[in-house]
Protein backbone atom coordinates (compact mmCIF):
# COMPACT_ATOMS: atom_id res chain seq x y z
CA UNK A 1 0.00 0.00 0.00
CA UNK A 2 2.56 2.05 0.54
CA UNK A 3 4.29 2.60 -2.68
CA UNK A 4 7.33 5.58 -3.46
CA UNK A 5 5.80 8.52 -3.57
CA UNK A 6 8.05 11.97 -3.60
CA UNK A 7 7.77 13.06 -0.02
CA UNK A 8 6.90 16.40 -1.85
CA UNK A 9 3.87 15.32 -3.25
CA UNK A 10 3.19 13.33 -0.05
CA UNK A 11 3.13 16.68 1.71
CA UNK A 12 0.88 18.36 -0.20
CA UNK A 13 -1.85 15.45 -0.96
CA UNK A 14 -1.46 15.14 3.09
CA UNK A 15 -2.36 18.59 3.36
CA UNK A 16 -5.25 18.34 1.00
CA UNK A 17 -6.43 15.39 2.90
CA UNK A 18 -6.38 17.19 5.90
CA UNK A 19 -8.38 20.15 4.71
CA UNK A 20 -10.75 17.59 3.31
CA UNK A 21 -11.08 16.21 6.79
CA UNK A 22 -11.67 19.06 8.44
CA UNK A 23 -14.55 19.69 6.20
CA UNK A 24 -15.90 16.73 7.23
CA UNK A 25 -15.30 16.81 10.72
CA UNK A 26 -18.26 19.46 11.61
CA UNK A 27 -21.53 16.72 12.06
CA UNK A 28 -23.29 20.53 10.24
CA UNK A 29 -21.05 20.45 7.49
CA UNK A 30 -21.53 16.95 7.27
CA UNK A 31 -25.32 16.91 7.12
CA UNK A 32 -24.96 19.62 4.54
CA UNK A 33 -22.89 17.95 2.16
CA UNK A 34 -24.83 14.58 2.61
CA UNK A 35 -27.95 16.24 0.99
CA UNK A 36 -25.79 18.29 -1.55
CA UNK A 37 -24.54 15.03 -2.91
CA UNK A 38 -27.59 14.64 -4.82
CA UNK A 39 -27.43 17.24 -6.60
CA UNK A 40 -27.26 21.32 -6.32
CA UNK A 41 -29.45 22.75 -3.71
CA UNK A 42 -30.63 26.55 -2.44
CA UNK A 43 -29.58 27.95 1.06
CA UNK A 44 -33.29 27.58 1.85
CA UNK A 45 -33.33 24.36 0.63
CA UNK A 46 -30.71 22.76 3.34
CA UNK A 47 -32.22 24.70 5.86
CA UNK A 48 -35.04 23.06 5.98
CA UNK A 49 -33.08 19.66 5.57
CA UNK A 50 -31.36 20.11 7.81
CA UNK A 51 -33.61 22.48 10.36
CA UNK A 52 -31.73 25.33 10.73
CA UNK A 53 -32.16 29.18 10.66
CA UNK A 54 -30.38 30.85 7.01
CA UNK A 55 -27.14 32.53 9.42
CA UNK A 56 -26.05 29.12 11.00
CA UNK A 57 -26.27 27.19 7.85
CA UNK A 58 -24.11 29.81 5.54
CA UNK A 59 -21.45 30.06 7.78
CA UNK A 60 -20.77 26.18 7.50
CA UNK A 61 -21.39 26.78 3.54
CA UNK A 62 -19.31 29.74 3.07
CA UNK A 63 -16.33 27.60 5.22
CA UNK A 64 -16.85 24.77 2.35
CA UNK A 65 -17.07 27.42 -0.41
CA UNK A 66 -13.80 28.99 0.61
CA UNK A 67 -12.33 26.19 1.31
CA UNK A 68 -13.26 24.61 -2.72
CA UNK A 69 -15.16 22.01 -1.62
CA UNK A 70 -18.28 23.90 -2.54
CA UNK A 71 -19.33 26.33 -5.23
CA UNK A 72 -22.27 28.77 -5.25
CA UNK A 73 -23.78 30.76 -7.66
CA UNK A 74 -26.54 33.36 -7.22
CA UNK A 75 -30.22 33.57 -9.31
CA UNK A 76 -31.97 36.58 -7.79
CA UNK A 77 -31.85 36.49 -4.22
CA UNK A 78 -31.60 32.68 -4.24
CA UNK A 79 -27.86 31.03 -3.44
CA UNK A 80 -27.33 27.88 -4.76
CA UNK A 81 -24.55 25.50 -3.62
CA UNK A 82 -23.05 22.47 -5.23
CA UNK A 83 -20.03 20.09 -4.31
CA UNK A 84 -16.90 21.40 -6.18
CA UNK A 85 -14.83 18.86 -5.34
CA UNK A 86 -15.10 15.27 -6.80
CA UNK A 87 -13.56 13.70 -4.30
CA UNK A 88 -15.70 14.76 -1.55
CA UNK A 89 -18.74 12.98 -4.13
CA UNK A 90 -16.38 9.73 -3.86
CA UNK A 91 -15.99 10.36 0.36
CA UNK A 92 -19.57 11.03 0.60
CA UNK A 93 -20.47 7.99 -1.32
CA UNK A 94 -18.04 5.64 0.89
CA UNK A 95 -19.70 7.23 4.04
CA UNK A 96 -22.82 6.96 2.80
CA UNK A 97 -22.45 3.26 1.89
CA UNK A 98 -20.76 2.78 4.91
CA UNK A 99 -22.65 4.54 7.37
CA UNK A 100 -26.10 4.60 6.14
CA UNK A 101 -27.01 2.67 3.15
CA UNK A 102 -28.70 -0.57 3.30
CA UNK A 103 -25.75 -2.97 3.53
CA UNK A 104 -24.19 -0.84 6.69
CA UNK A 105 -24.00 -2.14 9.92
CA UNK A 106 -26.21 -1.34 12.51
CA UNK A 107 -25.17 1.24 15.18
CA UNK A 108 -23.59 -1.10 17.67
CA UNK A 109 -23.51 -4.47 15.60
CA UNK A 110 -21.06 -7.25 16.15
CA UNK A 111 -20.28 -10.10 14.09
CA UNK A 112 -18.34 -11.83 17.54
Amino acid sequence: MTAKMDITRMQDTAEEVSRHMKALSSPTRLMLLCHLSDGEKSVGQLCALVGMKPPAASQHLTRLRQDGTLTSRRDGQTVFYKIADPNITRIMQFLYDTFCGPDAMSKGATDA
